[in-house]
């Protein structure tokens, strides 16, 4: 584990830098492999900055979202009793690597904030207990969780194809739709078995030996946060409940005329519905202003990284780059074989394009049309995609770095063990690919 440690920490960039080189190193090959000058290749990536720009920010709600939503005091108090579930050390691990499994199914920003969290409360549980937990295995298992996080409700893949007038329904001349990807029987077989496999092989590198186990020391858990002073009408208007709760109740009424006109989900319903569910569980304005302020801090990198991305792909698109990366994908694959090698490319990709939603733009449109080529059910490429994305978060820093921040741990300190996550997943993906390729 120890050299894998150190190469996270000697020579893996930032997420920014690990971007502006993509940039670099798509336009050198625009220049070398397509027709294009200097020139032609500025303005597509120039006229492509703006492309994402609706993406962007339905990509940075859900991280928001996810955060303020983790962080409410019903959820709070929710995993205060869930972290006296388990009864001994190896119970504490798979149980908070399940719990923060099925919260990244729900959302990937509720899973990353769930598993710091849960980690920290389970430790403080144990630790009143006398029994000895390794603290680094218990936030690695929360971080696994997001292992499975593109297979669920908030897979940004998934949801742009099923979005009317996305970048991938328009490449497709149609929208595909959730049953076809997310909620398929293969996939929904798919996401029980990692997590089952997973949880075996995370309670089997569990340490065993007294002198491997490092617990927390103190409790690390958040101190409650005092009310705010009530003494002007406004101060009134700012500590009622009243008011957030008939904007949660308005979300909730337009949510189910939606599904009742034949709404189907997309990106922006899945937003809504967490939105809703914060309106209704916060306590007042408030306290909704305060976890706002608190999140906002986490969608910095989406808002920053975004452009270029779309600048990636502008350049793709604009210079004919997108068809020869294709036609490389059509030569190397089969009808059967296309899968998996979608899922490795996936996974390679998502070093230097760590957010989901910006690999899609990359990647998405290549993929699909390679698959068309083919003959290859469209759904069976956007989630390879989708599962070469999540696979290599597990050994990727960039996702890990809020719930990082939550722990107060350091990537080193969990790789080892989401290396054992990255391996055990990766099996199933590939077995997934080829099975639905039959």
């Amino acid at each position: 584990m120890r050299p894998i440690n150190t190469l996270v920490e000697r020579y893996i960039p930032s997420a920014l830098v690990f971007v502006i080189v993509l940039t670099v190193i798509v336009a050198i090959l625009a220049l070398t492999l397509t027709d294009s000058g200097p020139i032609d290749v500025v303005r597509s990536w120039g006229d492509g900055l703006a492309g994402l720009l609706a993406f962007m920010t339905q990509m940075a709600l859900v991280l928001l979202l996810g955060h303020i939503l983790a962080n409410t005091s019903p959820v709070h108090r929710l995993l205060g009793r869930l972290s006296r579930v388990p009864k001994t050390a190896l119970q504490a691990y798979v149980f908070v690597f399940v719990i923060a499994s099925v919260a990244s199914l729900i959302t990937w920003g509720l899973g990353l904030v769930v598993g710091g969290l849960l980690a920290k409360e389970v430790a403080a549980q144990m630790r009143a207990r006398g029994i000895r937990v390794h603290f680094a295995l218990l936030v690695a298992a929360g971080y696994s969780g997001f292992v499975v996080w593109h297979m669920g409700y908030s897979g940004s893949g998934p949801l742009t194809a099923a979005t009317e007038g996305s970048f991938l329904a328009e490449q497709l001349g149609r929208t595909i739709p959730l049953s076809e990807t997310t909620f398929s029987l293969w996939n929904i077989s798919a996401a029980i078995a990692t997590i089952i496999i997973v949880a075996l092989a995370l309670a089997l590198v569990a340490p065993r030996r007294q002198n491997d186990i490092y617990e927390l020391s103190f409790d690390a858990r958040e101190a409650e946060v005092a009310e705010e002073p009530v003494t002007t009408p406004a101060d009134r208007l700012d500590a009622s409940r009243i008011l957030t709760t008939l904007v949660g109740l308005a979300l909730v009424a337009y949510l189910v005329v939606h599904f009742v006109e034949g709404g189907t989900l997309t990106l922006d319903i899945v937003n809504w519905t967490f939105l809703a569910l914060i309106f209704l569980l916060v306590r007042n304005p408030f306290e909704l202003i305060r976890l706002t302020k608190d999140a906002a801090s986490n969608v910095g990198d989406i808002l920053l990284q975004f452009p270029l991305y779309a600048g990636i792909l502008g350049m793709m698109t604009g210079t004919g780059l997108i068809g020869i990366f294709s036609d490389f994908f059509v030569d190397i694959s089969t009808a059967q074989t296309f899968g998996v090698f979608a899922l490795l490319s996936a996974g390679l990709v998502n070093f230097f394009v760590p957010s989901g939603g910006g690999q899609f733009a990359v990647q998405g449109p290549i993929m699909l049309d390679a698959a068309e080529r083919l003959g290859v059910d469209p759904s069976i490429a956007i989630m390879a995609v989708s599962y070469g994305d999540q696979w290599t978060n597990m050994i990727q820093p960039f996702w890990a770095l809020p719930l990082l921040a939550i722990a107060g741990l350091k990537m080193r300190d969990i790789l080892g063990y989401t290396t054992v996550t990255f391996l055990a997943a990766g099996l199933v993906f590939v077995v997934t690919m080829l099975l639905v390729s039959l």
